[in-house]
């Protein structure tokens, strides 16, 4: 199976790093972190890796070549302009079987072969790993009533959501809902998918995952590194 990294981001959150370094390449211990995803993906028998870049593509195809050295086989597909992140799927030309898409900056000790069996198995044209958030209020939070009554009042709520992990699984057939060459985002092609009556699969995962998008979980991510990466590359 073959997976396809989106890699083609401008990573503005972590400004101003990735003004001259893509945000995949941004460093988690002694490694970028796509090197890490690659890495990951070949322990898990996907060894066929398509990196979706754009921004500061030199420098990824510069740094990763064809994928000899990290034991994989890698191709690019390059946007010339942004076209989100359902976008560039319409730019590769040989999706013919069941694939993968994942971003390029998530550290997680996901199993990939465990998302896979449990996507066949469902029937879905799409399976999204899924993980709880906990989004904390650091206010008092009021409700009241049509009269201005007080209602309720909760110091500090924790709101729990199931936040999209950025790892896709994917039939072929989900290509025929994506415009070539136009802008499309992956919510906007989910709520396009579920419109169209189309199943998709859920794969509820809470064990470690950091998206290091933002400065406070990148930092974390570096801080952890020690302690997950037996957990990133178990033993088979």
């Amino acid at each position: 199976m073959r997976a396809v990294i989106l890699a083609g981001g401008r990573g503005t959150r972590l400004a101003p790093y990735t003004t001259i370094l893509p945000k995949p390449l941004m460093p988690v211990g002694e490694k970028p972190i796509l090197d890490i995803i690659a890495r990951q993906l070949k322990l898990h028998g996907i060894t066929e890796i398509t990196l979706a870049v754009g921004h500061l593509a030199e420098l990824l195809m510069s740094y990763f070549g064809d994928g000899q050295r990290l034991g994989v086989h890698i191709s690019y597909s390059r946007e010339e302009e942004p076209l989100g992140t359902a976008g560039p799927l319409s730019l590769i030309p040989d999706l013919h079987e069941r694939f993968l898409v994942m971003n390029g900056d998530v550290l997680t000790t996901l199993d990939f072969n465990d998302m896979v069996q449990r996507h066949i198995a469902s029937g879905a044209l799409c399976t999204i790993a899924v993980h709880p958030k906990q989004i904390p209020i650091e206010l008092g939070v009021i409700e009241y009533n049509s009269k201005l009554q007080l209602t309720s009042y909760v110091k500090k709520p924790v709101h729990e959501y199931r936040a999209s992990m950025g790892i896709y699984i994917f039939e072929p057939r989900v290509l025929s809902f994506i415009p070539e060459k136009e802008y499309q985002d992956l919510p906007d092609l989910m709520m396009k998918l579920i419109q169209a009556g189309e199943i998709i699969n859920c794969y509820p995962f809470s064990d470690y995952w950091l998206d290091i998008g933002r400065p406070t979980d990148y930092a974390k991510a570096v801080a952890d590194l020690d302690q997950i990466e037996p957990l990133l590359f178990p033993a088979r």
